[in-house]
């Protein structure tokens, strides 16, 4: 058998294959992302914000701790075992979701969505990862999050405009049976095993894939707490998470007190990860030129600015132009901080390490949605805008002081890549 290769080119159509099962899953996310406020409010008559935003913290939470799992089970019992078995998990939710006759039903299919997606996109990035190796890791990264989050866009903007047509169910969330038929089929059928590549990449910077692993306990204080590049990338992808789940559960509330439509507000629901989604195809790749830093910074404030032109604007021109500063800031940051985790990282411990910080990052939905509701609830949907707004530009600041440049720790690795496959040619 040969020896697997590192790199996009070298590996495409599995890579591109990825890219297609990682579409389905942020599908299944931006199916909820424009009308889920809507029927709590209008179909099941929830008043407090904390309340319609529970679907958020049981789905964050639950996201949260699976993602940490799969990465611990990846490494265990192989990438694709892990990515199926997500896909197994989401088969109820959209059925779930249109016949629900409570609330509780809701949130019980947020808790299977956020197992499902901890290990679908968890799952897809470690494969990524593992196939590009260290000279494109950015660019890779940017088309696996460009996928996901393009098509989250898509899939809000679908539902939102089903909804205005049809009704708020179940008509909307029928997209969401062809997804994961699709997406389980695709990684039934076509996918295949990519831990192999994890020997190869091991060699390159040093060691064996399986020598010297530190303890999960090494490896979660040292991503959550002490390495100060991962531990910065960490907080930063919390808080980024955290205004992403204030946008998801209170943009649609704050843009119909403001008089707009089912259809508007389903088209400024998409606009955010639509320009986040794409511009990763450009921020990513630029990740690997310039470096992580400071598109991180630069990608926290960009955010925070967004949301301040949100908090601030009552008519849709300005909604859309703040949703698309929240975007670009998303797309800066998003695919960077996966990048600068996989710089850092062992091959060996690496998808060990991509679960304790996307365990982190997602758990920011529930603090946003808890935080979010809280505020708004004692002090108004501005307030609590303007209070996101302000954590999140001190999430920039905290890794100004903290955070060092982590671009550089793959130069070796990418030479020798480089070396080695002119020395197969």
């Amino acid at each position: 058998m040969n020896e697997p290769r590192l790199g996009l080119r070298e590996n495409l159509g599995q890579f591109s294959l990825l890219v297609v099962v990682n579409a389905f899953v942020g599908a299944m996310v931006g199916m909820e992302r424009s009308i889920l406020p809507a029927i709590a409010e209008q179909e099941f008559k929830l008043a407090a914000r904390t309340a319609i935003l529970s679907f958020i913290v049981v789905f964050g939470v639950t996201k949260a701790l699976t993602n940490y799992f799969a990465g611990r089970f990846s490494d265990r019992y192989g990438r694709r075992a892990v990515l199926v078995a997500g896909w197994l998990v989401a088969t109820p939710v959209p059925f779930v979701l249109m016949w629900a006759p409570s609330w509780s039903w809701i949130l019980v299919a947020n808790v299977l969505l956020g197992v499902s997606q901890g290990l679908t996109w968890s799952t897809t990035v470690i494969m990524k990862i593992d196939l590009a190796g260290p000279k494109n890791r950015g660019l890779a990264m940017g088309l696996n999050e460009f996928a996901g989050y393009f098509a989250v866009a898509l899939a809000a903007l679908a539902t939102g405009f089903i909804a205005a047509r049809h009704g708020l169910r179940p008509e909307p969330f029928y997209l969401g049976v062809g997804f994961v038929v699709m997406g389980l089929l695709l990684s039934l059928v076509l996918v295949r095993e990519t831990r192999h590549h994890v020997g190869v990449e091991s060699r390159l910077v040093g060691g064996d894939a399986h020598e010297n692993v530190p303890s999960a306990r090494t490896v979660f204080l040292r991503t959550s707490f002490t390495h100060r590049d991962l531990s910065s990338v960490s907080q930063a992808g919390m808080v980024n998470n955290l205004n992403d789940g204030m946008a998801w559960g209170l943009f649609p509330l704050l843009f119909a007190g403001a008089g707009m439509s089912l259809g508007q507000i389903g088209t400024l629901a998409a606009i955010y990860p639509a320009v986040w989604g794409l511009l990763q195809l450009v921020t990513g790749a630029y990740s690997d030129r310039v470096g992580r830093k400071w598109l991180i910074v630069g990608g926290m404030w960009i955010q925070a600015l967004g949301i301040v032109a949100i908090a601030l604007s009552t008519s849709f021109g300005g909604f859309a132009l703040g949703a698309a500063l929240l975007g670009l800031g998303t797309a800066m940051v998003y695919p960077t901080l996966l990048a600068a985790i996989g710089d850092v990282a062992h091959p060996s411990w690496r998808a060990s390490a991509v679960g304790v910080y996307r365990l982190w990052r997602d758990l920011g939905y529930a603090v946003g949605a808890v935080l979010a509701g809280v505020v708004a609830d004692a002090f108004g949907l501005t307030a609590a805008t303007l209070a996101i707004a302000a954590l999140t530009f001190a999430s920039g600041l905290f890794s100004v002081l903290r955070m060092g440049e982590t671009l550089k720790r793959t130069e070796a690795a990418g030479i020798a890549q480089g070396a080695a496959d002119v020395g197969r040619a």
